[in-house]
């Protein structure tokens, strides 16, 4: 069998690709406008570096937090294009306002507006070229799934909306199939016999092992698992390619192995990353009170108005270790929301005000939790402080819970800018596999990644 495989974009390459395409067509765009008319307000050449570095980085960073390297929002034109307009904008108003490194205004304003007009038409032409090329079918990734029959339903719906190259062919059962056997509808299944010759004629690229009974795979299909792993060909391991795409951890697919699962990320252990992180969460806090105090008097006015209670509460979360603390908050909720017992918050709560969705929506609800965050309570990031009552509940039914726990909790959190508010056990457990995938990777890159996307939830007014 000769080993074929199509061309495919692993997602860490089309999110670089499409990084560095943006910059090379906002450059091509000013270097035209200089070329072909009378601009001068950023001249393409040696003597303009710090000009034209301050606007790559400018684009970078306001790309990523609009969201333009989303790779479910940039296969789609509709969301591709208002992203680029509001990038573009806040680019172009941020470059005005840095004269210091960028060019001085120029005396003819206009050039202002051709320099927004190249930024938007340039990136949106390359944006057109991504989604009708590099998003068409020709560069999916073609995969074929070998696993137990009763597990396909639940694996297909985790992956399906994960990469919209990814795409899964079909698949073979790796069981005994027997007369009583289940059989699945919703994916094309392949004879195993068959298994070899499947590879060439679908042009698959990748098989997709996830049979969590290894000792259940049949001879024939074990025996052409090997066969295909000596030619060289791709086989990857379910959970492996769930945590990759996902970026979350597949508790609900570890058994008594788990420990080789939690290999957690060295920086839990490396003092200078630890120094670094409480730096940061120190210099942010005293910002993030400043701010505070600014922002105090009008919460003050629309607690009054819409609120009419105290506005300031302390409730008992858990942190690290399992140690309680209070945590303190400004009030969202009507005063004795919880006469009749501890309940899950949920959306579209009776008991939270006018005021306090407003609160709960701009995140500026979470600001006095700078003064636990200074105190050493909590850090910026890390996994959501919850309430004992919860995570005594949680303990019981979801395995690892407890392990969240191994860490200071944050203001915000991958799981906070990875999902929505949490309000079941299963939105819970979505949570929490999203707070082990970032107590097993942590870094100062996913920190930062974080910081921008907590920047992106509160500009596309996401909380809740």
């Amino acid at each position: 069998m000769a080993k074929k495989k199509g061309i495919h974009f692993e997602v860490s390459e089309r999110k670089i690709l499409l990084r560095i395409m943006d910059l090379v067509m906002v450059f091509l765009g000013v270097y035209s406008l200089s070329l072909y008319f009378d601009f001068e307000y950023i001249v393409v050449s040696a003597d303009n570096n710090v000009a034209l570095i301050l606007l790559g980085i400018y684009v970078s960073i306001f790309a990523t937090i609009f969201e333009l390297y989303d790779l479910q929002k940039a296969s789609r034109l509709d969301t591709t294009f208002q992203n680029i307009v509001i990038t573009a904008s806040i680019v172009v108003l941020f470059y005005l306002f840095t004269p210091v490194l960028s060019p001085f205004l120029p005396e003819e304003r206009m050039q202002i507006v051709y320099l927004y007009l190249t930024i938007i038409v340039s990136i949106l032409l390359w944006r057109l070229v991504y989604i009708n090329l590099i998003e068409s079918p020709r560069f999916y990734k073609r995969v074929l799934l070998v696993g137990e029959v009763s597990n396909i339903d639940g694996l297909i719906k985790a992956l399906d909306t994960s990469d919209p190259n990814y795409k899964i062919i079909g698949f073979i059962n790796s069981e005994i199939s027997t007369p009583e056997s289940v059989k699945f509808k919703g994916l094309k299944e392949f004879e195993a016999k068959d298994f070899l010759q499947i590879i060439n004629k679908e042009k698959i690229s990748e098989i997709l092992v996830a049979s969590f009974n290894t000792e259940a795979i049949t001879a024939e299909v074990y025996h052409d698992l090997m066969l295909l792993l000596e030619r060289g060909f791709k086989i990857r391991d379910y959970t492996q390619v769930y945590e990759e795409l996902l970026k979350k951890v597949p508790i609900q697919f570890v058994g008594k192995d788990f420990y080789k699962y939690f290999p957690f990320s060295r920086s839990n252990e490396n003092k200078l990353y630890i120094f670094f992180h409480r730096a940061f969460d120190v210099i942010f806090s005293l910002i993030g009170l400043i701010l505070g105090v600014i922002f105090i008097p009008f919460i003050l006015i629309g607690n009054l108005i819409g609120n009419k209670g105290p506005l300031f509460y302390m409730q008992e979360r858990v942190g690290k270790n399992n140690k309680s603390f209070n945590i303190i908050k400004l009030r969202t909720m009507v005063v004795n929301a919880e006469e009749e017992g501890v309940k899950w918050a949920k959306k579209n709560d009776v008991r939270v005000t006018a005021f306090g969705k407003f609160l709960r929506r701009s995140r500026l609800d979470e600001i006095p939790q700078f003064y636990n965050v200074l105190k050493g309570d909590m850090s910026i990031i890390g996994p959501r402080p919850e309430r004992p009552f919860f995570v005594n509940e949680l303990s019981r039914i979801i395995p690892f819970y407890q392990t969240r726990h191994i860490i200071k909790p944050g203001l915000t959190g991958w799981a906070q800018v990875s999902t929505r508010y949490g309000a079941s056990i299963d939105d819970s457990l979505t949570k929490l596999q999203y707070d082990l995938y970032y107590i097993k990777h942590r870094s100062m890159f996913l920190d930062f990644s974080i910081a921008v996307k907590t920047l992106s939830t509160i500009l596309y007014y996401r909380g809740q």
